[in-house]
């Protein structure tokens, strides 16, 4: 939808998407909450929900992206909006996942430093009039983490006592080893494209 003049509104279908991106990562929060405990011998029908929908909102992340570029509605609060709601889905994730014991404080404290850093960069570069484009590292980092958070989640719903459960979680604990990884190199890639416009 577009105001006169051309330029378009707020309500376009890449700020629908992302708005209901964020609304659903409430939801997908209550249903952990309400999950219960893992079972040992039965799949978990609630586990298995959580993880669906865990997986249906991480499907959306550059969907609403490729929707404001394809249709020419990017708009400032979708700029302001889309990186929120990257955020809420990877560090409610993590934190639902450790407090289930399965991952530890630090990968969520690494994590979060990261966004920092790169939030507070963003800022300080934008003030000087200058974009630094988001490199491969970056959508490599969100890409392992989603796929390590998704293959908990699909863990946690299985049968515990079942050995591919059991290698379910030693992939899963692989990726997101690689994810902290890929977080701290690409933070470091960002503040080295950043130095010198802070020096």
């Amino acid at each position: 939808m577009s105001r006169e003049g051309g330029a378009p509104g707020i309500a376009t279908a890449a700020n629908v998407v992302t708005v209901v991106r964020v609304v659903a990562i409430f939801a997908w929060l209550a249903a952990a909450e309400l999950a219960g405990p893992l079972l040992p011998d039965a799949v978990s029908v609630p586990w298995a929900l959580t993880a669906l929908l865990f997986i249906a909102i991480a499907s959306t992340d550059s969907l609403d992206g490729y929707l404001a570029r394809s249709r020419n509605e990017v708009t400032d609060f979708g700029k302001f909006l889309d990186p929120i709601a990257d955020k809420l889905v990877v560090v409610s994730s993590l934190l639902v996942l450790m407090a289930q014991g399965l991952v530890s404080i630090w990968v969520v404290v690494v994590v979060v430093a990261r966004e920092f850093l790169v939030s507070g960069l963003r800022m300080v570069v934008a003030s000087k009039g200058v974009v630094v484009a988001a490199s491969w590292l970056g959508k490599a980092k969100t890409a392992t983490t989603m796929g390590a958070v998704g293959g908990y989640l699909v863990a946690m719903a299985l049968p515990q006592a079942w050995a591919p459960t059991l290698w379910l979680y030693g992939l899963s604990w692989v990726a997101m080893a690689a994810a902290v990884v890929l977080t701290v190199w690409s933070g470091a890639d960002y503040l080295a494209k950043c130095w010198k416009y802070l020096s």
